[in-house]
């Protein structure tokens, strides 16, 4: 936003005093931009090492100082982001000082662009190259694109006039209003709001508001329906920067043809197709559920939902920065950061504002409504009947959202038992069954059920702990089973979890919440897992790690790379043992899993779970001491055998041990030959796979 502003004002400026091509700023802008891929990875490290001391993730400082460091690391290269828009823009106006559209053919260029890079390295690039080297391409694209502008710059002819000079552009070109026959986009487009300038600048600052909070309550309400997968979020992002890109080419056209559409017909359009995903992202249409894989119909359904509303918008921004601006970068600079403000605004409003308070229907709901606040202030300027019927359709189209439609929430609300919904800044989180048919969703994912591998996930790596075990790491608290049974230890007790909503969800899952939430010897942490690790002084006996599925979803790389393992490794005490918990039903991913952990730590041992499914890896620095299960049974107070046994028909905890010791498996046996196959934080083997599924890389 400031970067739009600075290039429009400052820096074409400074391009005119100096009799330099604005060509020569602009390659400037990019080799600054191109070092931000190595500078960026290093500030955010830096501003995470600075942030541990701020306390737990759900804490006022912590986000407000996570804030500032974010900011902060990513200003400059933003600010030079910003900036290459009106210094192009300053670079048409030299060759073609009549120019009045610029910014439209520029915004459809940068689009097309956006989407390319969206797509190639979500689909491409991270998977064959990994995080690292994928920014090397980008820094080197950056570069390259330097060195053409440094060459136009060069090789530039400038003719210093006033009626070519790009700051003085805007004395030789109407006003945002008026219409000139260098700009026919005048005469047709934005009847409702010619020669209103500050209106243009509500409606570009709303637009890029809305949209930008609409796409960040798009990720949380598709969940059930798209899931986690990197693949998902890459979707929506290439879907909202295709159709926009298709918005902006039938601008360009309707430009070329003097047949723009006014801008009160667009947002009369927009009151209608901004209900579209709320329509659509219904149970009775769509397959939505909470378990893993996607239904393909339906992703297609909720993505061709999000192209008519991404359309208009795409239209309808570019139209009025071409109107505001007619050409000069100046005024094309400051409308474009007004828009990129909102932009900006309206995800942080959505998520610490919206979300923790409303379903992700009535926030979409809500985020719809300033559409109908332009359409009738220009209402009067629109034909009767055109405009009459818009304002019907809008009102229609509302209000089929708020009574006729409906989201899985919704439906779980309707036809689940005992269903509870809690909201924060993080997630949204569904408790709803009974008995043992309790689940928890976390964004309409499942998470976790009552299950004894929960169980298991502790008590064996208690029970196998050489001496004494006095402490017990849990990270991801779940349903709370394992923190639970951790504690029938009598062991000093930690439990690290990301949402806040699913530590408050504790009790619906187990009736005696209350009183391990109180127990003097158990503390719940709302944290990220990994800096937990890094801001912890404490060391533990015991560290259990149970990762949210699948293990293709987004982020879950952070829990399984082997760079996870060594930060845990220095939070064991001499003995410690580490419990890892890997799901069965994808043999490459489980490789993956078992390698990176393998490269950590020098002893492992495996086991079957004891519902035939998933493993728990027990892994140390020193060797682990076999037992069977009757001494392993000897080794457990009489509280963590009755925990144990809580939910099985067992005899005795014997007897339910050996359902696990019995089907220990040869570590070898989940390690591929490759030691290339494993996780890492540069290359997350377990989220991008697309290119191996496909048997293409």
């Amino acid at each position: 936003s400031a970067g739009s502003w600075a290039g429009g004002r400052w820096i074409t400026g400074a391009a005119e005093r100096a009799r330099v091509s604005a060509a020569s700023f602009y390659a400037a802008a990019e080799l600054v931009i191109g070092l931000g891929a190595f500078a960026v990875p290093w500030l955010f490290a830096l501003g995470e090492r600075l942030l541990l001391p701020a306390g737990q993730a759900d804490s006022t400082p912590y986000l407000v100082l996570s804030a500032v460091v974010l900011a902060l690391s990513i200003l400059p290269w933003c600010l030079f982001m910003g900036a290459t828009f009106p210094l192009m823009m300053a670079y048409v106006r030299e060759r073609e000082p009549n120019n009045a559209d610029s910014f439209s053919f520029l915004y459809l260029a940068n689009v097309l662009g956006a989407m390319s890079g969206t797509l190639l390295t979500a689909l491409v690039l991270v998977e064959s190259l990994g995080f690292r080297h994928t920014l090397w391409v980008a820094a080197a694209s950056n570069f390259l694109i330097a060195g053409l502008s440094g060459w136009l710059g060069w090789e530039a002819k400038r003719t210093l006039t006033v009626s070519s000079s790009p700051l003085n552009a805007s004395t030789s070109v109407p006003a945002a209003g008026e219409a000139s026959a260098a700009n026919p986009a005048q005469e047709t487009s934005l009847s409702s709001a010619g020669g209103r300038p500050r209106l243009i600048q509500w409606i570009l600052f709303s637009t890029g508001f809305i949209a930008m909070a609409m796409e960040v309550v798009w990720t949380r309400a598709f969940g059930p329906v798209l899931k986690t997968q990197v693949y998902a979020f890459a979707l929506v992002v290439a879907t909202y920067l295709g159709a926009t890109f298709a918005g902006s080419w039938l601008y360009r056209r309707h430009l070329r043809q003097r047949a723009v559409r006014p801008t009160g017909e667009m947002i009369g359009w927009l009151c209608t197709v901004a209900f579209l995903p709320v329509l659509a992202n219904d149970p009775r249409f769509v397959e939505s559920n909470w378990s893993w894989y996607a239904d393909p119909k339906s992703v297609a359904l909720l993505l061709a939902s999000l192209c008519p509303f991404c359309g208009l918008l795409g239209y309808l921004t570019p139209g009025l920065v071409d109107q505001y601006a007619a050409g000069s970068p100046a005024a094309a600079g400051k409308a474009y950061a007004i828009n990129v403000l909102g932009c900006i605004l309206g995800p942080l409003v959505a998520s610490y504002i919206l979300l923790p308070r409303l379903s992700e229907r009535h926030a979409l709901l809500v985020l719809g409504l300033p559409f109908f606040v332009f359409f009738f202030l220009g209402y009067k300027d629109q034909p009767r009947k055109p405009g009459l019927g818009l304002g019907l359709a809008g009102g229609a189209a509302l209000a089929a959202a708020m009574f006729f439609s409906g989201g899985y929430e919704d439906y779980l609300l309707k036809h689940e038992a005992h269903t509870v919904v809690r909201r924060d800044y993080a997630a949204s989180v569904i408790s709803f069954g009974e008995a043992r048919e309790k689940r928890l969703l976390v964004n309409g994912i499942g998470i976790t059920s009552l299950t004894p591998i929960t169980k298991f996930m502790v008590h064996l790596p208690l029970a196998f702990h050489q001496s004494q075990p006095e402490s017990a790491l849990v990270i991801c608290f779940g349903m709370g089973t394992t923190y639970r049974s951790a504690l029938s230890w009598g062991v000093q007790t930690t439990a690290v979890e990301l949402v806040p909503s699913v530590k408050a969800a504790f009790g619906f899952y187990h009736a005696d919440a209350a009183s391990f939430i109180s127990y003097p010897k158990g503390r719940i942490i709302i944290d990220d897992g990994r800096r937990y690790l890094r801001r912890a002084r404490d060391k533990f006996d015991v560290i259990v790690v149970d990762p949210p599925p699948p293990p293709q979803a987004a982020g879950s790389s952070l829990l399984y790379s082997r760079e996870f393992y060594e930060l845990a490794k220095e939070r064991l005490k001499p003995g410690g043992i580490l419990q890892a918990w890997v799901p069965e039903g994808n043999p490459p991913i489980t490789w993956a899993a078992v390698r990176s952990l393998r490269e950590s730590f020098p002893y492992l041992l495996c086991f079957h779970s004891v519902e035939g499914w998933g493993f728990h890896l027990l892994a140390s620095q020193e060797p682990i001491k076999k037992h069977s299960a009757a001494e392993l049974a000897a080794r457990m107070p009489a509280r963590a055998q009755e925990d144990l046994l809580e939910w099985s028909s067992a005899l005795n905890a014997t007897r339910y041990l050996e359902e696990v010791v019995s089907q220990e498996i040869p570590i070898q046996n989940l390690l591929n030959p490759d030691p290339e196959v494993r996780i890492t934080d540069d290359s997350p083997y377990n989220e991008y796979f697309l290119l191996r599924q496909m048997d293409l890389f």
